[in-house]
This record gives C-alpha cells, structure tokens and sequence, in this order.
C-alpha cells in the first residue's frame, strides 16, 4: 500500500508519517508512507492524507502554490481512493473558511469553518477532549468507545454542516464537528497523530477502510 502524506508547507508531516507507519505496523500491513509535494505521487497513492494547521486561507493558498496537487487530490479522491484530512486539512474539505476572509474550500463537505462560539472559554481550545459518537456508526470508529479522548488545538470549526456527514463530536462550549465522513473522504478536527492509541486505532482504520 503507497500511503501520500501532501506536504504544502503546513502540518505536522513527520509526526503523522510516523504514526501512519507505526499503524500499518501493528496491522501487519506492508505500507510505503511518503512525504510528497509531488502531484504525481499523490495521484498514484492508494491512501491520501493531508495535515493541515494554521489559518484556514492560509493553507488554502499554500496547497494553491503547489502546481497540480489540489487537481491530484480531486483526481484521486473521485476515483475513489480514500483521503484523510487532519485538523486544517479536514477544514479544507468544507465549502467555505471564514477565518478573517472568505476562502473557498474542497467543497465536499456542506458547511463553512467559523470562529468557535466557546463562550467563556479560551480559544484556541487546546488539549484532550472526549470524542461523542453512536457505536458501530462509521467503519472509522471501529475499537473506540464515546467519551475517548483525542488532541484537540483549534479556534475555527464546522458549522451548519450535514449532519449525516458528522460521524462524531465533542463539546466545548457547545457541540463541535470533530470527525467528519461523505464517501471516501473523511477528516478529523483532532490532531489524529497526537491523539497516542486512540489516533492509532483511527488510522488503523482508514488503512484498512473500503469505502
């Protein structure tokens, strides 16, 4: 399996290379992970992954400055090879980011990326937080039980999304889109890589996941 972490200058690249390897370790899965800023690499992968953090334009514009690789992702996405995206990198998924400018996503997912209501509470929400789902509801979230905790470093979050693309949540201040899935494409607003056996145990399943 050729596993494509996209480096666009944002991410915690060498943190979630590691972990995806230490995943397809434990699942005996023989697994090539490559860091690439080449579209062409990305479109030959079986598995697309892209971290993200940041402001939300910001990366925007910083897949934009690489040639080709946003066509690579749709290209490959839309022929059904299963993506990954990882805090900022799930964002991009949405229709809109709203961070101090409109900035449009993917567009794969309903929804605009806006600054957190969290009233009262700091921003950016940063730290360990329980993860709210219905068991056995997504393929994802197989070996997870409500209330794991997953790393969470964020300000600006899905909102107005589909709900029957929301496959889990978290509370601060309110609910928060945590972990998002339509088709062969999901993402998580946690920090997957950071997130030690539950992160694991997630991307052991997108390793193994066929949508």
């Amino acid at each position: 399996m050729k596993i494509a972490v996209v480096d666009y200058g944002s991410g915690n690249l060498t943190s979630a290379s590691r972990a995806l390897a230490l995943a397809a370790e434990r699942l005996g899965l023989p697994a090539e992970v490559t860091v690439t800023a080449d579209p062409d690499t990305v479109a030959a992968a079986d598995r697309i992954v892209l971290p993200g953090q940041g402001a939300f334009a910001d990366c925007a514009r910083g897949l934009a400055a690489v040639s080709g690789m946003r066509e690579a992702i749709e290209s490959a996405t839309g022929a059904g090879r299963p993506f990954l995206g990882i805090c900022v990198g799930m964002q991009l998924m949405a229709q809109r980011g709203l961070e101090h400018e409109i900035t449009p996503g993917f567009g794969w997912i309903a929804g605009d990326v806006v600054e957190m209501p969290a009233t009262g509470l700091r921003l950016p929400q940063m730290g360990w937080n329980d993860l709210l789902f219905e068991p056995g509801s997504h393929p994802l979230l197989d070996g997870l039980v409500p209330g794991d905790n997953a790393y969470f470093v964020h300000s600006y979050a899905l909102t107005d999304g589909d709900p029957a693309q929301t496959i889990a949540t978290t509370e601060y201040g309110g609910p928060i889109v945590a972990f998002v899935a339509a088709g062969n494409r999901a993402g998580t607003q946690f920090h997957v890589e950071k997130s030690q056996e539950v992160g694991l145990r997630i991307l052991a399943n997108f390793l193994r996941w066929n949508p």
